[in-house]
């Protein structure tokens, strides 16, 4: 399976790290052993001093696909779920700066982190899906698929055109304004239309 990842899908989130507004989605890929054990702790790693937590709402691909119309991108999910981005912060902007590629802060071992699927039908609307993240309880980041520059239909149309999509890869769609440090013994939990879709304690 493969993990493809959107950045910069939110204009409060690319305004909150002073990056440029793209012209066409940001994708990055994450390998399978960046996926975290149902019910295990996120262990910080110790080369980083900085790992952000980013919400994401993500889709699962239920069957093979390339070159898909955004017509038809509908068809190639039935589950919306969220998900966390963890990013090395620091390393990623040393990255950054040097003009190198982001995977070792994006894709190490344990950063995705993929909380339960509901099914796609029993939402009334994809384009207005309220999704927030708590921190011990207190609110951190709040989003809306409302918001996003380009749609899941989008980014399926756009991402297929360099990848086949395979039955069970993950896509994740980017995350709003709120990104934040974690500590050791914070508790994230994410809600998507109120409804309770991941827990995670920070070791």
């Amino acid at each position: 399976m493969k993990i493809i990842c959107i950045g910069r899908n939110y204009v409060d989130h690319i305004e909150e790290l002073n990056n440029e507004r793209p012209a066409e989605p940001v994708v990055f890929l994450k390998p399978d052993t960046a996926i975290l054990p149902k019910k295990t702790p996120f262990t910080i790693p110790e080369f980083t001093n900085e790992v952000h937590h980013e919400l994401e709402i993500i889709v699962k691909i239920n069957k093979v696909g390339k070159y898909i119309n955004k017509k038809f991108a509908h068809k190639y999910y039935d589950e919306i779920g969220l998900g966390i981005d963890f990013t090395a912060r620091d390393i990623q902007n040393s990255l950054k700066e040097k003009g190198l590629s982001w995977e070792k802060s994006k894709a190490f071992d344990g950063s995705a982190i993929i909380g339960d699927f509901i099914p796609k039908n029993s939402l009334d609307s994809l384009e207005n899906i309220k999704f927030e993240l708590t921190n011990n309880q207190n609110i951190v980041q709040e989003g809306n698929t409302n918001l996003m520059i380009w749609s899941i239909d989008e980014l399926i149309e756009h991402v297929s055109q360099y990848f086949t999509l395979k039955k069970g890869d993950i896509i994740f769609t980017g995350t709003p304004k709120g990104v934040a440090k974690v500590a050791p013994n914070d508790v994230l939990e994410g809600f998507l239309n109120n409804k309770k879709l991941l827990r995670l304690q920070i070791k």
